[in-house]
């Protein structure tokens, strides 16, 4: 299946955790493995986070790097629950706005389009549907793709086998088991069934730790 490139961003705890249970998590890591992650945006083509990050965190998405461009701002949002009033809806007319729903029309559909949201409907089970979302991100130019948030979209990608590179940012902090993974159920029964990278790069940022890994194909 024709897809884009994707990489994954991780900016977790020693423990793994992207959040405390109550979901706050500004700041884990410290201001330089933020700014390499600004950095890191600038370099795709497009940013994807799951409506849970979209509707918690309220993020922007940008690069806010003079003289680079923003990259198209996707939004993985079964029932659309992305707000007329967010960051990303307000700004849609100046930084592109992609969101795949299984829902296109409506009060808060139509609301969104007004401000220049670009709907994308996909088949939706459990999820929107991956593959049919990265085909269409493909065939509209995307060829780079930054998963960016949160756990549950991340293990989405990673059950489809298609993280190509994981860029982690780990802060010197513990977290605890009630706060939240930065990746979700993958259901595993067996290790054989693991998915398995290769440390490329490993980078002092402060008191933060950047790891660069790749994907091992199979032999």
């Amino acid at each position: 299946m024709p897809r884009p490139h994707v990489t994954l961003k991780l900016a977790t705890s020693l423990d793994g955790k992207i959040a405390l249970a109550n979901g706050m998590s500004e700041w884990i890591t410290g201001e330089g493995a933020r700014a390499e992650g600004r950095k890191l945006r600038a370099r795709h083509d497009a940013i994807a986070v799951g409506a849970n990050t979209a509707v918690l965190d309220n993020p922007q998405l940008t690069t806010r790097i003079n003289g680079e461009s923003d990259p198209v701002r996707v939004v993985f949002d079964t029932k659309l629950r992305l707000s007329p009033k967010s960051n990303l809806a307000l700004t849609a007319k100046s930084t592109p706005v992609w969101v795949f729903s299984d829902v296109t029309t409506g009060k808060t559909a139509e609301q969104l389009k007004d401000l220049g949201v670009r709907l994308i409907k996909v088949p939706v089970s459990l999820g929107v549907d991956l593959g049919a979302a990265m085909k269409v991100l493909k065939e509209n130019g995307i060829s780079t793709l930054l998963v960016e948030g949160g756990g549950t979209l991340a293990a989405s990608f990673l059950r489809l086998d298609a993280v190509d590179v994981i860029e982690w940012f780990r802060a010197p902090l513990i977290l605890g088991g009630d706060g939240r993974g930065a990746i979700g159920d993958l259901n595993l029964t067996d290790l054989n069934l693991a998915h398995r990278f290769s440390r490329i790069e490993l980078r002092d940022l402060g008191d933060d730790v950047l790891e660069r890994y790749e994907r091992c194909l199979p032999a």
